[in-house]
């Protein structure tokens, strides 16, 4: 069982959600976001996403796309992240998983990528422009190293979807809870309670929701529908605004305890 795997069981036992953070590797600089992790484990995340930098992203809103440019300044690449994750792992046993884009796969081969990720002690690999019916090849290399491959639905995802992605998936099913791209701030779609009603009538498999959540309280809301709620461009904005390295240390810290808490608070009502 995977380490991913294994936390949705360890979390159903408590009936409770998985708080998911995504910060992006290398922004400010591979030393600062190890630091980061440890800080975001100690603050009560369940998993971590770890963005891979790449210069032509399709899904990230402008405040992902300005931190993968800072990461592309610090000179992160693909190797580095893999480094990155080798050394956290040497003191955090919490799920990590990488969000990239599917040209940097290919250009480092599928095999070989599967292989490191898994060696260096990734979990669990996104993909957003890789769709299910066209991964044969990435998801049987991933398979070989005990890798899993998480597939993404959408508001637009029909049943036959749905379906294709319940039998593809591995860990998760990552919902993306709008139409358009990550960082958008404002009111949840009200759409999402009846799209989990719908994925889970079809599918066994947790599913995370993304995209848009970018409080507490939202993070809440969310946590009584989902599985697991993940939060990232709001994240990056505490990065952001800090004064200094200190303190956006503590302010992401604190931020990431606050969504915590307002995911428990679902368990606790």
């Amino acid at each position: 069982m995977s380490r991913i795997s294994e936390k949705f069981r360890e979390l159903r036992g408590r009936g409770e959600t998985a708080l998911i953070p995504y910060i992006m590797a290398g922004d400010p600089d591979l030393k600062t976001t190890e630091e980061l992790i440890f800080i975001i484990d100690k603050s009560g995340a369940d998993m971590i996403e770890l963005g891979v930098p790449f210069s032509d992203p399709l899904a990230d809103g402008p405040t992902i796309q300005k931190a993968a440019i800072r990461a592309l300044g610090s000179g992160t690449h693909l190797s580095g992240v893999f480094g990155l994750v080798k050394g956290a792992r040497k003191h955090t046993e919490i799920p990590i998983i990488l969000m990239l884009y599917y040209n940097l796969v290919l250009k480092y081969g599928e095999e070989k990528f599967a292989r490191d990720a898994a060696r260096a002690g990734v979990d669990g690999v996104i993909i957003p422009d890789l769709p299910p019916d066209e991964a044969a090849g990435m998801m049987a290399a991933a398979k070989a190293f005990g890798l899993d491959v998480i597939f993404l639905l959408a508001p637009t995802s029909s049943d036959e979807r749905i379906r294709l992605v319940e039998r593809s998936t591995g860990g998760f099913i990552y919902y993306v809870s709008m139409t358009g791209v990550t960082g958008k701030q404002g009111e949840l779609d009200k759409g999402i309670e009846a799209q989990m009603k719908k994925i889970r009538r079809l599918s066994k498999k947790p599913v995370c929701v993304g995209f848009g959540i970018s409080s507490p309280e939202q993070a809440a809301k969310v946590a009584s529908w989902a599985d697991g709620v993940i939060v990232g461009s709001a994240i990056v904005r505490v990065m952001e605004g800090a004064s200094g390295r200190d303190a956006m240390l503590r302010g992401v810290g604190k931020f990431v305890k606050g969504l915590k808490e307002g995911v428990l608070s679902v368990t606790a009502g």
